[in-house]
């Protein structure tokens, strides 16, 4: 008899997107009408165009593929090398941070990413989120057995959540008890805060001195607008030897249907064995992604590649720029509806706070029913979003322009 992976049946009721995406099409069963004038500000998935250098490059790259002396089979699983040498230059070598190119693993996703390193961990580490999550941090960690069963809440058994609230900017702060692996996100999913120096700084220390390994990801690091906060984790002393950074192409370069990303994992990282010795984990990875990937496609990765050009440079800053540009509307919309509002500045999500006694899926089925408008309750990124929610910056501007004068026209 084959038997299944009980972890899987420890999830709770479903993934959050698939469940919010479940409750839109109810209601647009039941309200054709309202369904004509809906605009989704849930999912963070982008809307604008592709920039040009980079549908330019994907057209020069199939052509390639149309002769047989330029077309490309296989190429590494871990990237082309001149991807990869483009991502190392600009992306860190340019702003201070010492990553070669070898130290680089392009993939399909940073999502993917995040619960594959997983792969190279052993089983018996204490693992920390923050409160509220991305949710694929903990659901992956379920998956993979690394946790207990849930209570009424969806708080895991054997997670160490790590608050995250106004009072400390919505950045967790370490713990004062001891964990193995930690993931940190800046700018934060779903909250919109960005770590600052000294936050990050207290990581790398606390990493440090526990002999933690910290996965930082990094896939919004694109929409940092202050001088002041780092977009990396190798910006800070002492981060090769203590983490693993992820990026995307998707919210920032539009790659969100192309799908492009890449992950970082320092030749000076080292984890522990049962032993006791320390081996690094480098060769680990590289034998994952050599094992169980086959690479991005050539196309894709010219396509990215183009990105660092001096045209790519620019189409994707005008990217950002309309997005963040959205975030402000959605900022001024909910401010003037009279509600509190994080987020949206170094970052392209809003993280707003329901009125008093009302619940996170409470306001989602008000703004729903009401405005017609899709937002993410803030409860399914874990228990500190109960109260909350998010508005996603992804959009057109015509509808977030739409948004922003909808919400104060609610009645709580």
């Amino acid at each position: 008899m084959a038997l299944l992976n009980d972890n899987y049946l420890k999830l709770k009721a479903g993934y959050l997107f698939p469940e919010i995406s479940r409750r839109v099409k109810a209601f647009c069963d039941a309200n054709p009408e309202a369904a004509q004038r809906l605009i989704r500000c849930g999912i963070g998935d982008v809307t604008e165009p592709l920039p040009l250098a980079a549908i330019a490059a994907m057209h020069r790259a199939v052509d390639e593929m149309a002769v047989r002396e330029t077309f490309k089979g296989y190429g590494p699983e871990q990237g082309y090398e001149w991807l990869r040498a483009a991502i190392a230059k600009n992306d860190f070598r340019d702003h201070g941070c010492d990553i070669a190119a070898a130290e680089i693993f392009v993939s399909d996703g940073s999502k993917c990413d995040s619960g594959n390193i997983l792969d190279i961990f052993g089983h018996k580490n204490k693992i920390a989120v923050s409160d509220p999550v991305y949710p694929v941090y903990v659901d992956t960690n379920v998956m993979a057995g690394h946790t207990g069963e849930a209570n009424d809440a969806g708080t895991y058994a054997r997670l160490v959540y790590l608050p995250c609230k106004p009072s400390n900017g919505f950045i967790p702060e370490p713990p004062k008890r001891h964990v193995d692996v930690v993931y940190l996100c800046s700018p934060n999913n779903p909250t919109g805060a960005a770590a600052n120096r000294p936050q990050l700084e207290a990581w790398v220390k606390y990493a440090l001195e526990h002999k933690a390994i910290i996965l930082f990801d990094a896939a919004y690091e694109a929409y940092i607008t202050d001088a002041n906060l780092p977009h990396s984790i190798y910006e800070i002393p002492g981060a090769r030897e203590c983490a693993i950074e992820f990026r995307s192409c998707s919210k920032n370069s539009g790659f969100t249907g192309v799908r492009c990303a890449f992950t970082v994992v320092p030749k000076s990282l080292n984890a522990q064995t049962k032993d006791g010795t320390f081996q690094p984990l480098h060769p680990l990875w590289l034998r994952r992604m050599t094992t169980k990937f086959n690479g991005v496609s050539y196309i894709t990765q010219r396509a990215a590649e183009a990105l660092y050009s001096p045209e790519g440079r620019a189409q994707v800053q005008a990217l950002i720029g309309h997005y963040l540009g959205n975030a402000k509307v959605l900022r001024e919309g909910a401010k003037k509806a009279g509600l509190k509002v994080f987020g949206g500045v170094n970052a392209p999500y809003i993280w707003v706070k329901a009125p008093k006694g009302v619940t996170s899926w409470q306001a989602f089925d008000k703004i729903l029913g009401e405005a017609n408008v899709v937002i993410t309750p803030g409860s399914g990124f874990g228990s500190k979003g109960e109260g909350y929610f998010r508005i996603s910056a992804f959009n057109s501007r015509a509808n977030a322009e739409e948004v922003a004068r909808r919400l104060p026209e609610l009645k709580w």
